[in-house]
């Protein structure tokens, strides 16, 4: 009886790998056209002794400011300075408040330009997540956070900075949302 031949090792590494990648793809797929989270506000929590009523706190997320555009979005004002991560469906899944430089963009529609992982601020601070998206008068703005995750010192050495900072959570979470093309709306 003839023995059956054997396919090679590198054959079935290579089947099953592309089986393996085809299975990712299409979990990607369907979990992208399920629900996805928004970002909502924690409550605090009561300290008020049993039978008393404290007073209500706010707990709605800022609204995305009119004349914002439509679609999937980062929204910047630069009066409440905040950030709203806007996604397809008008849905906005986070928004953070954030601390400007000294030169801010005219309001209008920008596009991300580039990106760059880390590097030294202006400021001397080590900087993360840089989204680069405007320039003014020579100087280039982008979102970014402290690798440390500190806040940004009062603006008061003279310096010309196009920096917007924010906490460090918000900025892995801007990096994630903000990919070379994504719109940015600028409104006062």
């Amino acid at each position: 009886m003839p023995v059956p031949a054997r396919l090679p090792s590198w054959a079935w590494v290579t089947g099953l790998t592309v089986g393996a990648i085809a299975a990712v793809t299409v979990l990607a797929v369907q979990a992208d056209k399920g629900p996805h989270p928004t970002a909502t506000s924690a409550k605090p929590r009561s300290t008020a002794p049993a039978g008393r009523h404290p007073a209500p706190a706010a707990s709605t997320p800022a609204k995305v400011p009119d004349g914002s555009g439509t679609g999937r979005r980062v929204v910047y004002s630069l009066g409440e300075k905040r950030v709203w991560l806007v996604d397809a469906s008008e849905a906005t899944r986070r928004t953070f408040t954030v601390w400007p430089g000294t030169v801010s963009p005219d309001p209008g529609t920008y596009t991300v330009s580039s990106r760059n992982e880390s590097t030294t601020g202006s400021d001397g601070v080590r900087i993360e997540h840089i989204i680069y998206f405007a320039a003014k008068s020579g100087v280039s703005v982008a979102f970014s956070n402290a690798v440390d995750g500190a806040s940004p010192p009062p603006a008061d050495s003279g310096a010309r900075t196009g920096g917007v900072r924010m906490k460090k959570a918000d900025g892995t979470a801007l990096w994630a949302f903000g990919t070379v093309g994504t719109t940015v709306t600028v409104v006062r």
